[in-house]
This record gives C-alpha cells, sequence and structure tokens, in this order.
C-alpha cells in the first residue's frame, strides 16, 4: 500500500534527556555529568536523536511521540474515511528543522457544491509539534478559501485536538473522519446536511443525551436520571464541537456558545462511543460495540426524530414563502 505523506521527511526519532544545572565555577561541558541533575517533575529536555537540535524543555507527564506512526495513524484514519482518493494531493510540510509537522491533503475527486453555492473541495489538514508550539489538531472541511483558526468560507466538518500530555487517540478521530467522509460522500449525504444546518440549543442537547446515551436507571427510586460523568462528558465535547466547527475556534474560547447542531451533538456522540480509554472494562472492545449500538438507538429516539421534522419544516415554510 503506497503512503500518502513523505515519510523520509519524518525519518527522524527525538529523545527526552534530563537537564542539569549549570555550576558556573565548572564552566567546562565535557564533564557535565558532574553537574547535578534535576529532576523529572521539574523539567526533560526533547530534542533529535540524530543531530542533538533541541526543541522543548517539558514536564514529566509529557508522552514523546515520534513523527512516524502520527503519520501512519492520520493515514490510516484517511483510508478508513471511505473518501474517493484518486488523484488526491498530499503534502508534508516540516518546519524549524523538525519542530513542527503539517499534513494538507485535498480530494478532487469528491468535489461537491453546498446549498447551491460554488464547488468546493474536501480538504484535510493535521498540525503536530515537538517544540510546544501545536497539540496533534486537525480538521476535515468543504472550503472555497480558509484561514487555520476562522472558516471564511465552507463547513469545517470534523475537529480533533490532543494534547501530547494526554495522547492522541486513533479510534476517535478515525470516527470523526469518517463521519466527514460519509457527509460527503456516503448514502447519508442529504441526511446529515441537514444534521449540519439543524439548530440544537445547548438544553436541547442536555435532554438528548440524558434520555439517551447518559440515561440509566437509579435503584433506589426505580426512576430513569442521566449519568452524570457521562453527560458531563457529552456535553464537553458538544460544546468544544461548536466552538470549532460552527464557531471561531481559538479566537472565541470555550463554552461560549448556547447553540449548537444535530451535527456537533452527532460529532459528541461518535466521540464518546470510540473513546474509551477511561472505561473500567478491560475489555474496551465491547464496551466500544455497546456504546455504539446506543449511539445508533439515538438516532433513532423520538427526539432526534422531532428535531429533524422541525428541520424540515422549517425548510418547507421557506420555500413557500
Amino acid at each position: 500500500m503506497n503512503a500518502m505523506f513523505d515519510m523520509s521527511k519524518v525519518d527522524f526519532e527525538v529523545e527526552k534527556v534530563p537537564l542539569y544545572q549549570y555550576d558556573s565555577r565548572h564552566p567546562t561541558y565535557d564533564r557535565i555529568s558532574t553537574y547535578p541533575q534535576l529532576t523529572p517533575d521539574i523539567g526533560s529536555l526533547i530534542r533529535r536523536k540524530d543531530n542533538k537540535k533541541p526543541f522543548a524543555v517539558v514536564k514529566e507527564k509529557y508522552e514523546l511521540q515520534q513523527y512516524s506512526p502520527i503519520v501512519f495513524d492520520v493515514e490510516t484514519a484517511l483510508r478508513q474515511s471511505g473518501m474517493d482518493l484518486t488523484d488526491a494531493e498530499f503534502k508534508t510540510n516540516v518546519y524549524k528543522n523538525g519542530g513542527q509537522l503539517e499534513l494538507r491533503a485535498k480530494f478532487p475527486a469528491e468535489e461537491v457544491r453546498i446549498d447551491g453555492k460554488d464547488a468546493v473541495i474536501p480538504e484535510f489538514v493535521f498540525r503536530t509539534s515537538h517544540d510546544g508550539t501545536w497539540a496533534n489538531n486537525g480538521m476535515m472541511g468543504l472550503w472555497r478559501s480558509m484561514c487555520y483558526n476562522t472558516l471564511v468560507s465552507g463547513d469545517k466538518l470534523a475537529y480533533v485536538y490532543g494534547r501530547h500530555t494526554k495522547g492522541f487517540n486513533l479510534p476517535a478521530f478515525a470516527a470523526k473522519i469518517k463521519n466527514a467522509g460519509e457527509y460527503i460522500v456516503g448514502d447519508g449525504l442529504t441526511k446529515m446536511r441537514h444534521w449540519y444546518h439543524t439548530k440544537l440549543p445547548r438544553n436541547n442537547a442536555i435532554r438528548l443525551f440524558s434520555e439517551t446515551l447518559a440515561k440509566k436507571t437509579d435503584n433506589v427510586s426505580r426512576k430513569n436520571k442521566p449519568n452524570k460523568v457521562v453527560l458531563s462528558h457529552l456535553m464537553k465535547i458538544f460544546d468544544q464541537e461548536n466552538q470549532h466547527i460552527h464557531g471561531r475556534s481559538a479566537y472565541e474560547g470555550y463554552g461560549k456558545r448556547d447553540e449548537g447542531s444535530l451535527w456537533t451533538a452527532y460529532q459528541a456522540a461518535t466521540h464518546w462511543s470510540t473513546h474509551t480509554p477511561n472505561s473500567r472494562s478491560q475489555n474496551t472492545q465491547n464496551v466500544r460495540v455497546m456504546r455504539e449500538e446506543r449511539v445508533r438507538k439515538m438516532l433513532q429516539s423520538d427526539f432526534w426524530k422531532h428535531s429533524q421534522v422541525d428541520f424540515h419544516e422549517e425548510e418547507l415554510r421557506k420555500e413557500y414563502v
């Protein structure tokens, strides 16, 4: 299977090495081992193994991630998306002697029109770094012209963000890219476009998740009550999706929107169903299957169906105005 991106540009490794406290009384560097070594909780140095190029000083919890596996994971996610890769354009941009990595991909075979506007081409962007300037972050969208943090013209369909202290979750990322791919090319194209444009107030999202994914039966009262931990996680993802997909990303700030869409609710649900590292069960694959089934039931729920009906009725009213 041919590689999408230029792996030769990321054919190096980085390492985490100790820091030492400089002693002015012994300024020579040939005996640096005699200097007091700093403990990892104070910091360690990230540098290239081949040329010893230093990138950043990081804390103990920082997870060292090599570029090559990340690029492989990104390629895997794109292949699983179902996108037509015919004549696809892939760019591998490495900056600051390896300190930053940017991956870009365009899919001209999937050129589409949204809302009868000009033709747009799906584009994928992913960034990460060793110098601390970029976390793992990527997005898929349909753009006529765009700035990375603020959408100028088009539809941002998928977004992922993961700090190096928390790692990068491929299943959750692949699910978002797959959703975006289905939006663009799948049988549910029209349906998913409706989801994207169907407004969903935050209070309604709370009700939706409370009655579906976060629903549980209280053993004392025997009544259905939302699982607060699950609900809190779902709403956090819902707010983040709204900020980055319908909002102004980093320029807007977290928790500034009281309204999202069925699309961001769907993205929050699929993120929850695939992101299972904190599950108490050792059989995370079984947890994932169970959660995916609950998402399917959410899409069949009366609340979800009524939200779509309200949208269709609004569209009909517009046609007769």
